[in-house]
């Protein structure tokens, strides 16, 4: 069954860009990532006389559902995932999904960026939080354009441990009413240190070996800034890594479902922006308790008061959200945790986004809340606590949400001089969703820390 609907999705995926050849300069992609973006729209970063932002190229946050087959030899035959996806292009600078990069050099036939992409390691969930197969591939990507809707890629990549995999690819852009479509065929070279390690997994050497994939991302308008997202995709091995003991089929298949807030396609994205930019430091202390509790003002204290300052900056990317006066903001944040009694000084960075409702009153109170990505280089002890407790191997990197409520000190003081100056509560919150991502190592939990912060629009 589920190779059936994978069948019927590819076949539409091929038939319906027969249908009408749509033009599209379509200068972004990825052959072989869940590459599912917004509208294209104009791609100028200035600035007027009125200081004013203009949109970005891409803006989007995602949530889909993800499920692969297991091509290892086990009782389980798929594994799934939650995956939270975040998009953003401005200029030379992309996040797309699982894939962020830079395009160092760039023309209207061609253009080579340095990519960083997260790759998908399917074994067993139940291996999942100890194993952390999951990896990071790094390398230089050249894209050529051999119609506005056709690309040809070629890329060199490695993980961290300088196991190589190189990519030649192709894909063609349909984008017709609602529908977004990129079908496309990738064909991927695997060097025997990668090959062994991620098809062997120290059992066999397979040694060198390559595979081909074919599939399709997609996208369809619901419904102003809500679209519906899939991907579905098949990959063949080659005969030395699926004759392997530990390799129980010849190909692998993929499917993703999910919904995502994007640019209503709708309507002509203005070029200029009213929302302004800011930046936020905040102060403040962990503490065990759940989001549920600090929500109904049951907040614990932390016994150890673990304390943490952070910064954080917002780039607005949307005056509105479903046509509401609802700015939405692309942010980044660097948190630092003090050193205590039971840790030591850590480091933690943030990329979100995050949107504000402001209520007419007087003065001007707002509520905020943030999706996001938050990736610490050590485990801080509240969180190490928990996860212990639960038996979970901690993972630095987590999902991110922030809530906040503030209120704009211009109003309050009726000041032009505290004009666009908002003192604010906010809750920081990293967690695993439920042992739902093997992004996230399959935990339960996290941590929480509440703070209070001024935030500065200029």
């Amino acid at each position: 069954m589920f190779k059936y609907i994978l069948s019927v999705f590819l076949i539409l995926s091929v038939v319906m860009p027969l249908t009408k050849v749509y033009a599209l300069d379509d200068k972004e992609g990825s052959i072989n990532s869940l590459q599912l973006t917004g509208p294209v729209t104009d791609k100028e970063i200035i600035q007027d006389s009125s200081n004013r932002l203009t949109t970005p190229d891409i803006w989007g946050v995602a949530l889909g559902y993800r499920i692969a087959e297991i091509p290892y030899t086990d009782k389980e035959q798929t594994v799934s995932d939650i995956v939270p996806l975040l998009y953003y292009e401005k200029g030379r600078f992309f996040w797309r999904g699982i894939e962020a990069g830079y395009q160092f050099y760039q023309d209207k036939q061609q253009n080579i960026s340095a990519i960083g992409r997260y790759r998908f390691y399917d074994i067993p969930a139940r291996y999942q939080n100890k194993t952390r197969g999951n990896a990071y591939d790094f390398g230089v990507r050249y894209r050529r354009y051999i119609t506005d809707t056709i690309n040809i890629d070629l890329e060199l990549l490695n993980d961290r441990h300088g196991r190589n995999n190189y990519n030649i690819g192709s894909s063609y852009t349909y984008n017709q009413g609602a529908w977004y479509l990129k079908p496309y065929v990738n064909f991927r070279w695997k060097n025997s240190k990668f090959n062994n390690y991620y098809y062997g997994l120290g059992v066999d050497n397979p040694g060198a070996d390559y595979d081909i994939s074919i599939g399709t991302n997609a996208r369809y308008h619901l419904y102003k800034n809500l679209f519906l997202l899939g991907r579905a995709s098949i990959t063949f091995f080659g005969s030395k890594t699926y004759k392997t003991s530990v390799v129980d089929t010849p190909n692998q298949t993929e499917i993703f479902i999910g919904f995502g807030f994007f640019n209503d396609k709708t309507k002509k994205t203005p070029r200029y922006l009213k929302s302004k930019p800011y930046i936020r430091i905040a102060y403040g202390e962990a503490t065990p308790a759940n989001i549920g509790d600090i929500l109904q003002f049951d907040r614990q204290s932390d016994i150890y008061q673990n304390k943490m300052t952070s910064f954080f900056f917002g780039v607005p990317v949307s005056d509105t959200l479903f046509d509401a006066d609802i700015p939405v903001y692309f942010s980044g944040g660097y948190v630092w945790h003090h050193s205590s009694t039971v840790q030591a000084s850590t480091q933690e960075y943030v990329i979100a986004f995050k949107g504000y409702y402001t209520f007419k009153t007087s003065p001007k109170i707002r509520i905020g809340l943030a999706e996001g990505l938050s990736y610490v280089n050590r485990i801080t002890y509240i969180e190490q606590q928990e996860m212990d407790e639960k038996g979970y191997r901690a993972s630095n990197l987590l999902n991110y949400l922030d809530f906040s409520i503030d209120v704009d000190l211009g109003s309050v003081f009726n000041s032009s001089a505290w004009e666009n100056v908002w003192l604010g509560y906010g809750i920081h919150h990293r967690s695993g969703i439920f042992e739902t991502s093997s992004a996230f190592g399959r935990i339960k939990g996290g941590s929480n820390y509440t703070s209070f912060y001024l935030q500065y629009h200029w």
